[in-house]
């Protein structure tokens, strides 16, 4: 047994087929399938079922392929400690975000913290809610950075950044601040399912799963440009953060609403699964985000008590 085999059964086991595990492993698809079948020889039971297609993974093979993580992850935290002791950031981190996040925050930093550690590989991947705490408990990334608190999680944070939440549109109510229950009886347009934002937009407000849009139209954006886009045209309210906001042009800011105090912000952490967090690197990374970002937002200037944190 090698560590090589077990970076082969994992892949198997999460992309369910051969070909592509071995070209995320880089060997050819000969080469994988012959260790796999080796190290299932050396442990005398099936890991994989080839007669499926997809492969299945076997109820033995699922504990194994659990270990195999576990040792690869623990392998990483080794790798790392060793770049510590010789006082570098460096090897590789996988970062997991979410969508509504990613858009406007990874262009302010990114090109920062290469800079300020060339020895770190950056290894990042939009991902949802769901898929990053998964990918999380599974060793698959490292770390993500999503919105918070974490209903029925319990899972490590270190908070980010506060960034308010405003509403683009028009409301019609001639109103300098809007109070979450102005939204509540206007045209809202959401995010498709599985975005934060969305839920946090509807809890926000108290709104229904389905607002007042067009009765002969079903449609979930994806992104904030079409949600702009969609206002624009048919007319309503939509959600959008801080950071969001701060791109616009002048125009679309001028189409902006603030909320009343307390105000509405979104809490963006970053998390990660002990044992396998890259704690050094974790805390370098975060404390960048802190100072190049929370700075300028307009939570630094508010206290606690007069700012609503939104619910999941």
């Amino acid at each position: 047994m090698n560590i090589q085999q077990l970076e082969y059964i994992v892949a198997v086991d999460r992309l369910k087929n051969f070909t592509r595990a071995a070209d995320a492993c880089f060997v050819t698809q000969a080469t994988l399938s012959a260790m796999v079948k080796k190290l299932e020889e050396e442990l005398g039971l099936l890991i994989f079922d080839r007669k499926s297609n997809p492969p299945v993974t076997t109820d033995a093979g699922k504990q194994i392929v659990e270990d195999a993580r576990n040792v690869l992850a623990h392998l990483r935290v080794l790798n790392d400690r060793v770049k510590e002791m010789h006082g570098k950031i460096g090897g590789t981190i996988r970062i997991g975000i979410i969508p509504t996040i990613a858009n406007s925050l990874l262009p302010r930093i990114l090109r920062g913290l290469m800079e300020a550690y060339p020895d770190l590989e950056l290894d990042v991947s939009e991902r949802t809610t769901s898929n990053i705490i998964r990918s999380l408990r599974e060793g698959a990334i490292d770390a993500g950075i999503l919105a918070t608190p974490l209903p029925g999680e319990n899972i490590d944070k270190r908070v980010l950044y506060y960034e308010a939440l405003m509403v683009y549109g028009d409301s019609g109510l001639n109103k300098k601040y809007l109070l979450p229950e102005d939204v509540r009886n206007q045209q809202v347009w959401l995010l498709e399912e599985g975005h934060c934002l969305r839920e946090q937009f509807i809890n926000l407000c108290s709104l229904k799963k389905k607002q007042n849009t067009p009765k002969n139209l079903k449609l979930e954006a994806s992104s904030f440009e079409t949600l702009l886009n969609l206002v624009d045209e048919f007319g309503g309210l939509t959600l959008i953060p801080e950071l969001f906001y701060q791109s616009l042009p002048i125009a679309r800011k001028e189409k902006v609403i603030f909320f009343a105090d307390p105000m509405p912000v979104r809490e963006v952490s970053m998390v990660y699964a002990r044992p396998f967090a890259k704690m050094r690197t974790v805390d370098a990374i975060s404390g960048f985000i802190e100072h190049l970002i929370a700075k300028d937002l307009m939570a630094a200037s508010y206290k606690a008590n007069n700012m609503l944190v939104a619910k999941l």
